[in-house]
């Protein structure tokens, strides 16, 4: 099963109603996604701070989480400073760097940042299936909504069925190389993944009707916009709200 490490918990985001959770979440990541100079930036990584310290979870885990999306991000700090003119300009032995991509690289890095641990701290604090169950609340399609629910329940049968193959090869004396057999035996091994997930999918299907199934999935999750939720929400938008008017104010 898909891990969900920090959806266990009795903090005051984790008793927020899942559904106002997503919608701070998707209101204040746009308005961080938009914002460009340094002021909101810092002022939005600083309430995401304070919203993971909220949830009460495991900054190492956190911390984990972190570390492989700043993986991507430090290729932009090998290669903006080198490749984005404007500003100044340091010498670093023979290497040029530009303050202009470094200052770019810079707010990409809390913009990053800001948006991964606020999207932690709303949205990753309940499982996928009151995720699930919340964007049907908020009336999205109920086909992705369907989507969503199903490939999460199967996605780890799907990975047991690779290692099942992976294994069965194996045994036969099967090493992968640089060579064409290798290449043609790993195309199989996609074909007959493809075969079972299809075979899978059939004999889940034929048993999902058979209990009566009708394209609704219920939620035992108690759903319930009360005075805390309310209170949540406008300060989520009040922050979004700060964000967006010092963008505004430092630009122009």
């Amino acid at each position: 099963m898909i891990e969900e490490p920090f959806a266990a918990g009795h903090s005051v985001i984790h008793t927020t109603d899942p559904r106002f959770r997503v919608i701070a979440a998707v209101v204040f990541s746009f308005a961080v996604a938009l914002s460009y100079e340094f002021a909101p930036l810092i002022f939005a990584f600083a309430v995401s701070v304070v919203a993971i310290l909220a949830c009460r979870i495991s900054l190492r885990q956190v911390a984990g989480r972190l570390a492989i999306v700043n993986i991507f991000v430090l290729l932009f700090w090998i290669v903006l400073p080198l490749t984005y003119p404007g500003g100044e300009t340091y010498l670093l032995g023979p290497v040029t760097l530009h303050q202009a991509g470094i200052v770019f690289a810079a707010k990409i890095t809390l913009k990053s940042n800001a948006i991964l641990m606020i999207l932690i701290a709303f949205i990753a604090t309940m499982t996928l299936a009151t995720l699930g169950h919340s964007l049907g609340r908020l009336k999205m399609p109920e086909k992705l909504v369907f989507l969503l629910m199903i490939t999460y329940r199967y996605v780890f049968v799907i990975a047991q069925e690779y290692q099942k193959i992976i294994k069965s090869i194996k045994i036969r004396g099967f090493t992968p190389k640089t060579t064409l057999h290798t290449y043609k035996t790993f195309a199989y091994v996609v074909g007959m993944l493809l075969i079972r997930a299809s075979e899978r999918a059939d004999r889940v299907y034929n048993a999902m009707r058979c209990r009566g199934f009708k394209g609704t999935y219920y939620s035992l999750t108690d759903f319930r916009a009360d005075l805390r939720s309310w209170i949540f929400l406008v300060a989520v938008f009040a922050a979004t709200a700060l964000v967006i008017t010092m963008e505004i104010l430092v630009r122009f």
